[in-house]
């Protein structure tokens, strides 16, 4: 089933219609999005820091001008909803939001964070119609993000953790995102989104050797010897501090369940890391000088 499948209510009429802001919109999920959104003849404004109107949240100057003129908004909170002064910011734009005459918001949320359910608390108290993506952790982190070059390497050498995670693809996340954009029936809607399994950094490496044909290991270390090499890598602290967040806190079994947020949105099941992996794995994602989409 596509997205166009889903539809029932329209929520736009056609790319005449005043636009969709995107927030984030060269990031993993918004750059999809927005591939969907045109898709189905929609409006679309991507933004983000180096778009060339600018959105960014750590310069609250640039807000206005990114969002005026919109009917609906994607809001992705960069880095993660997780880090410190995020829900000022989240208040601050809805109420920027409702001001510039906005219809709807959808948010995209991390499953398991406190601070991330204070967001989606938010965006339900304001005066906007609003649906919410609850997401697990990505696929893309392994082909886009900073555990590509360990895979590159062989080797992912990463914080000891015993629980299962039951990632998921940013393709499916974009696709949910976009059902609650195009059809005023997923107005209301919290949308929890898993993969179909739940997967350990051991079977994670398991099905990357086998896409890539080659070992690719999992080494637990501790979660100091993780932030110390980030460092000496030069990965920025509030990075370093999120990466030791999401491992500390995320990752302590608390997520280790499956939801049907994909399943009800869609009506089809999540894609598989086995058949992302290996579909990375022909395109050269882990192979020197691949393509990282």
């Amino acid at each position: 089933m596509t997205t166009t499948d889903t539809l029932h209510t329209p929520a736009v009429s056609s790319a005449s219609a005043r636009p969709t802001v995107v927030l984030g919109g060269t990031g993993k999920t918004g750059r999809r999005l927005v591939e969907h959104l045109r898709a189905e003849g929609v409006a679309v404004r991507p933004v983000g820091r180096s778009t060339s109107l600018p959105f960014d949240w750590a310069d609250r100057s640039t807000w206005d001008a990114a969002i005026s003129g919109s009917r609906a908004a994607y809001i992705a909170y960069s880095p993660d909803l997780a880090v410190p002064g995020s829900g000022d910011d989240i208040a601050e734009l809805l109420t920027r939001l409702e001001g510039a005459g906005i219809e709807h918001a959808t948010l995209l949320s991390g499953r398991g964070e406190p601070e991330a359910q204070d967001a989606e608390e938010a965006l339900q108290r304001s005066s906007l119609s609003w649906s919410v993506v609850r997401a697990s952790w990505f696929f893309q982190n392994f082909s886009e993000s900073y555990l590509r070059d360990p895979i590159l390497e062989g080797t992912l050498y990463l914080p000891a953790v015993s629980a299962a995670e039951p990632f998921i693809d940013a393709d499916d996340i974009a696709a949910v995102a976009a059902a609650t954009l195009l059809d005023n029936r997923h107005a209301g809607e919290v949308y929890e989104v898993t993969g179909p399994e739940l997967l350990t950094f051991d079977q994670i490496a398991e099905q990357l050797s086998s896409a890539l044909g080659r070992r690719i290991s999992y080494v637990p270390i501790s979660r100091e010897e993780y932030a110390t090499a980030a460092r000496a890598e030069g990965v920025p602290e509030p990075v370093v501090w999120l990466l030791d967040y999401l491992f500390r806190v995320v990752l302590d079994g608390r997520n280790e369940s499956l939801a049907d947020g994909v399943q009800r949105a869609l009506g089809r099941e999540p894609r598989r890391f086995a058949d992302f992996a290996r579909a990375h794995a022909a395109a050269g994602t882990w192979t020197p000088g691949g393509d990282l989409t």
